[in-house]
């Protein structure tokens, strides 16, 4: 089988899960993209698929919106 290999990108308040070169969503946190990415790896894992993260070190949490 392949390798599904999920990059979280973004910054405070836009972040994005690349999965094949795309992202259709966006989240408030790093966290969050990193939730979503986790729970779209599992079905990969199920079909037979190696998995890659990709998660930069940078600032965490929502924007600040006040």
């Amino acid at each position: 089988m392949g390798l599904a290999t999920y990059d979280i990108v973004g910054t405070s308040g836009e972040w994005h899960v690349q999965h094949d070169g795309t992202s259709k969503n966006t989240y408030q946190t790093k966290e969050a993209a990193f939730e979503a990415a986790v729970a779209a790896a599992s079905l990969a894992l199920r079909q037979g698929h190696g998995v890659r993260f990709t998660v930069p070190e940078s600032a965490t949490g929502a924007a600040n919106t006040g």
